[in-house]
């Protein structure tokens, strides 16, 4: 048996797994307590369960997905991600504020001009 697979290195991998599974586990019964707390306002409660799932998200992808051992191009294509993720999440909080304030959007419809249709 090579040195890459001995007997304790597998248990020292079974081990870290097995914290990130606890982690995971902690997490999700900090998500389902924080569902019964009231925070004073609902950006905070959003920025709370964000935070929680962003660590989340972290471990699963750090061990469970091998991220963390993983190369840069690897990582080229997470940044280019999250990029393009905050450039889409920005143009949908920025486009809000473009909608009439009655809060309904009527979409404009094209009409042509009679006397253009015949030009061509």
């Amino acid at each position: 048996m090579s040195n890459a697979h001995s007997h304790d290195d597998i248990k020292k991998h079974v081990r870290t797994y097995m914290v990130i599974f606890f982690a995971l586990l902690v997490g999700t019964v900090v998500t389902v307590w924080l569902n019964s707390v009231h925070f004073e306002s609902a950006a905070l409660t959003i920025g709370i369960a964000l935070f929680v799932a962003i660590i989340k998200a972290g471990l699963v992808a750090g061990f469970f997905m091998h991220l963390l051992s993983e190369k840069k191009a690897i990582y080229m294509m997470l940044a280019v991600t999250i990029f393009f993720f905050v450039a889409m999440m920005f143009l949908f909080v920025w486009s809000r504020d473009q909608l009439p304030r009655g809060g309904e959007y009527t979409p404009t419809k094209y009409v042509p001009n009679p006397s253009a249709i015949g030009a061509y």
